[in-house]
């Protein structure tokens, strides 16, 4: 069951772990083309709709996951896979979760507040300019921290793996 719940932590943090490289790599690109009031709006929007189920599993499932895996492979003697599982976890917990908590989250709220069209074109630059630069550098550290947290993770299930295998 370890092992299982070791395989579900992979996949779910590779999930994260995509989803937010996928926007790094094709949203931040075809954002950056947009008008500063149509920027701003999908913004809003994309605010409201990531709010789901589904994104809260993929985002903090992989927390949850691991730190349920690392205390099951503790207690059954796996120490080494134990110390990269919870490395993993306490980078994934910091690096991705409290940069969206303590720097995007904060954008959005403050974004998502504003009436967009009481802002002359002038106020609608400014406000993208406070925000978009700040926004895309925490995504940037959000996704690094979680891509790298899914290395660790398959790093480890293949010494897991292995070394129940053999």
């Amino acid at each position: 069951m370890k092992g299982n719940i070791l395989l579900i932590s992979v996949l779910i943090t590779g999930l994260s772990a995509g989803l937010f490289y996928a926007w790094q790599v094709s949203v931040i690109p075809g954002t950056r083309k947009l008008t500063d009031a149509a920027y701003l709006a999908s913004m809003q929007s994309i605010n409201l709709e990531i709010l789901n189920p589904w994104f809260f599993v993929i985002f903090f499932g992989p927390m949850l996951l691991m730190i349920v895996s690392s205390i099951g492979l503790y207690k059954t003697g796996h120490t080494e896979i134990f110390v990269w599982l919870i490395l993993a976890a306490i980078n994934y917990t910091i690096g991705t979760i409290g940069v969206t908590a303590f720097g995007n989250v904060p954008l959005n709220n403050a974004l998502d507040i504003l009436d967009l069209s009481t802002l002359s074109l002038d106020e609608l630059r400014e406000t993208r300019l406070a925000y978009e630069a700040k926004w895309n550098l925490y995504h940037f550290i959000r996704t690094s921290f979680a891509v790298i947290s899914f290395g660790l993770l398959l790093w480890l299930t293949k010494i897991h793996f292995s070394n129940t295998i053999h």
